[in-house]
């Protein structure tokens, strides 16, 4: 009898586990590209993928009732991959330009930002004005600085993460370099004063998170979980995390 009792005791476990997994299973997966080469809003601390946006990711996640999984790729590869729906969205300080919008649905904007100019410390440029005089600009591939920079004909350099474009103007290959003003304060920050942030603005703009155009229930789920996240106060927790202001 006691053998009874055991085996039955042992079966109902394995089907309580087997349950429990199967409801697991059951949770949506949402995958994400990022180019974690952006801090304070995507960065890697050893392997690990850490930053204000990614926080928010999770925190999102939550809100939706879904699983996440991020994947670091190149910046153009993760809009391409949002607009192809490769991946169901792409978050990576993006904004919600008019051109992208013909290619991509956005969800609602949740960080204003601005394109900032970094040069280094004993730089004679000042001012925006001061680009215009034959000097050479680095930027970051595929980004809204990289489009204004080529829109008003500077003379520009490209680079596949901010991270080289701030070594090129350090190494002396540039005069300055355009980039999301939280971005270039923290690149600054790392290069020990030999390198500083004009006080100036290039641009003003707002990130939003990528998704494949005409997916406008899952974008609806994605703004709704955005909201909630603005009205419990969260957001703004988690970016202040980063010294990022929301208003």
């Amino acid at each position: 009898m006691k053998k009874t009792v055991k085996f039955l005791a042992l079966v109902l476990a394995i089907a309580t586990v087997l349950s429990l997994a199967a409801c697991g299973s059951d949770k949506k997966v949402v995958t994400i590209a990022t180019n974690a080469e952006f801090p304070p809003f995507e960065y890697f601390e050893g392997e690990k993928m850490v930053g204000a946006e990614i926080d928010m990711a999770y925190a999102l996640a939550e809100k939706m009732g879904v699983e996440i999984e991020i994947t670091h790729i190149d910046f153009d590869a993760a809009l391409t991959g949002a607009a192809t729906g490769k991946y169901d969205m792409a978050i990576s300080g993006i904004t919600a330009t008019d051109d992208r919008r013909k290619n991509m649905n956005f969800s609602d904007a949740y960080y204003k930002a601005s394109q900032a100019i970094i040069v280094t410390a004993d730089s004679d440029i000042t001012t925006a004005a001061d680009l215009a005089d034959g000097k050479i600009v680095s930027c970051q591939e595929g980004t809204t600085g990289e489009q204004y920079l080529l829109d008003n004909d500077y003379m520009i350099q490209s680079f596949k993460t901010g991270s080289e474009a701030i070594t090129a103007l350090v190494a002396g290959k540039v005069d300055a370099v355009v980039i999301d003003d939280a971005v270039a304060k923290a690149l600054s920050a790392e290069q020990n004063g030999k390198t500083k942030v004009l006080d100036e603005a290039m641009t003003k703009e707002e990130y939003a998170i990528a998704i494949k155009l005409g997916n406008d229930e899952f974008t609806a789920e994605v703004n709704e979980a955005i909201a909630a996240l603005k009205a419990d106060g969260s957001l703004k927790e988690i970016f202040a995390k980063y010294d990022l202001v929301i208003d």
